[in-house]
């Protein structure tokens, strides 16, 4: 059991009605993804192909910084509120897909994009698993 699961378990307000499972899931697609994704737009900056990579490395930034929004939102259950919870969420996958597939195109020529792109597209999958939840 990860921290984001033991934390949701133990607070009081939880999160009724909501498969904790699918949150957990997401939360912790979310940091890993954020974590990844700051990696991949570091090493693209210090690519000598940098200019070829700019555009990956600006996705990469945006995509870091929607994950740790939506896994910050997603372990916050007081007064969780499910419309910015559903949008949030539907914004991470959105970035997380865009930046994933923008990472395939460079992936054969860099291992960094190739680990980033698998870790954006596991993110994504959470997070539509997650919206599907939450209807």
């Amino acid at each position: 059991m990860g921290h984001a699961s033991a934390m949701l378990e133990t607070h009081p307000d939880g999160l009724a009605g909501i498969d904790r499972s699918l949150v957990t899931a997401a939360i912790e697609a979310c940091f890993d993804c954020a974590q990844t994704c700051t990696a991949c737009a570091d090493a693209c900056l210090a690519d000598d192909m940098v200019a070829d990579l700019r555009r990956c490395a600006a996705l990469d930034l945006n995509c870091a910084d929607l994950c740790e929004t939506t896994g910050k939102l997603m372990s916050r259950p007081t007064g969780f509120d499910a419309v910015l919870a559903l949008q949030t969420v539907r914004a991470c996958a959105t970035a997380c897909g865009a930046c994933a597939m923008e990472c395939e195109r460079h992936a054969r020529a860099h291992e960094h994009c190739r680990v980033c792109a698998e870790t954006c597209r596991r993110c994504e999958r959470a997070c539509e698993d997650l919206l599907a939840a939450l209807g």
